[in-house]
């Protein structure tokens, strides 16, 4: 083997691989960062109003304000992507949401930090489109697809570091948590340094082509492509973002009746998160081989599938704090564990030239319907008196994502056009 290659991989693009990597590390943790304050620091913005009922009705709308950020970003920097380059774009994505998560610390009021979640979204959108892409580019076709599912592991680190970061930080303000995530600023500085971009890419730049406008992606020839991705990204993500997220409130729900304090608790909630994504990244694993000797849209129904069931199987039948860390890692493998898909799976759907306009728009646009699902949520959490039953409600929409499957395209063994 050559010996300038590791795992069949060139320096180079070991190098573009650990970078996007690390990028969705920190990407991962600046989202996951909230999730575990969420409790504490509404509490303190809220003050006397900070209820469960309001903590989950502001956390919901927080949280739906996030979505639809990460969809515009996701969407506008996936088309800047296609214009001025993956790396660029990746570099912008990374400073923004660095930046904006450390602000959310200085927030006074949940509108503020609503506002601060809402522009570190744009770069936590922008960050996917541009280095999934850039990943799928550059790593050769007989590991792109393992590669795909080593980059959306990531997903899972960063979920790791952040309930360390929590679990190291415990009896300090929720607002130190947020400051830690200016640390990615310094992988953003590295890729501007490091990484140029994509030979894919700069071919396609130099062919003429109709442009690379979202109107593209509605014509005949992708339509089809377009409106099953984003339908399958939105049932990922309304899941995720509706029910599995809400796993560290749910914690909180059942223990804060016992007898334990404050550090106790964050400690408990940190290693069911832990728990959590311990499931998750076998699911990144698992998907791309499943993928790849089953097909695509067989890959998607098992995940889907197997996230209807562990919803109600998680959120309500376990009865003590023991249990929920034991099935944790089930509701991980397979409602994370279908994230794994997409940048197997939209890559393929599109051409270089609007590769990253595509991929970004799929993956992204169905977040502003998903919007709607935190904000769901909390109703659901005041008219029903807890998390977990309505968590568990909202399994159904995986139902939904079974028959967006009919319509998918099957794109196993076709190269990157």
């Amino acid at each position: 083997m050559d010996s300038k290659k590791v795992a069949g991989l060139s320096r180079y693009q070991l190098l573009v691989l650990t970078v996007a990597w690390l990028g969705w590390v920190f990407d991962s943790m600046d989202a996951t960062i909230y999730n575990l304050v969420l409790t504490p620091a509404l509490r303190e913005l809220l003050g006397s109003h900070g209820t469960v009922e309001n903590i989950g009705w502001y956390g919901g709308i927080i949280l739906a304000i996030f979505l639809v950020g990460w969809a515009i970003g996701g969407i506008l920097l996936g088309i800047l992507a296609d214009y001025i380059g993956r790396a660029r774009t990746l570099v912008i994505a990374i400073l923004i949401y660095a930046v904006f998560t450390g602000l959310a610390g200085l927030a006074h009021s949940w509108g503020e930090l609503a506002i601060y979640r809402f522009i570190t979204a744009l770069g936590v959108g922008g960050e996917w489109a541009s280095g999934a892409t850039l990943v799928a580019e550059v790593l050769p076709e007989s590991l792109r697809v393992k590669g795909a599912g080593v980059l959306q592991s990531a997903w899972g680190a960063g979920y790791f570091l952040a309930a360390g970061v929590y679990l190291v930080l415990a009896g300090h303000s929720w607002r130190v948590m947020f400051f830690v995530g200016v640390l990615p600023a310094l992988v953003g500085l590295f890729v501007l340094l490091k990484i140029h971009e994509p030979e894919r890419w700069k071919q396609a730049k130099l062919e003429k082509s109709s442009g690379l406008t979202l109107r593209e992606l509605f014509a005949t020839a992708h339509r089809r492509d377009t409106l099953v991705g984003a339908a399958l990204a939105f049932v990922a993500v309304f899941g995720l973002w509706s029910a599995t997220n809400w796993t560290p409130s749910l914690v909180r729900e059942r223990i804060e009746s016992g007898d334990f304090d404050p550090a106790e608790i964050t400690a408990m909630v940190s290693y069911a998160v832990m728990c959590l994504n311990a499931g998750a990244i076998l699911g990144y694993f698992a998907f791309p081989p499943l993928a790849e000797r089953i097909g695509r849209r067989a890959a998607f129904a098992v995940m889907m599938i197997g996230a209807a069931v562990a919803l109600p199987g998680t959120f309500l039948a376990p009865r003590s704090y023991r249990s929920v860390l034991v099935v944790l890692p089930v509701l991980g493998f397979f409602t994370n564990g279908i994230f794994s898909g997409f940048p197997v799976y939209l890559p393929e759907l599109f051409p270089t030239r609007i590769r990253a306009t595509g991929a970004g728009f799929c993956f992204n646009a169905g977040r502003v319907l998903a919007a709607c699902g935190p904000f769901l949520t909390g109703y659901l959490v005041a008219q029903l008196g807890s998390f977990a039953r309505a968590a568990s409600a909202v399994a159904v929409i995986y139902v939904l994502g079974l028959l967006v499957l009919y319509f998918a395209r099957e794109t196993k063994g076709l190269k990157l056009a």
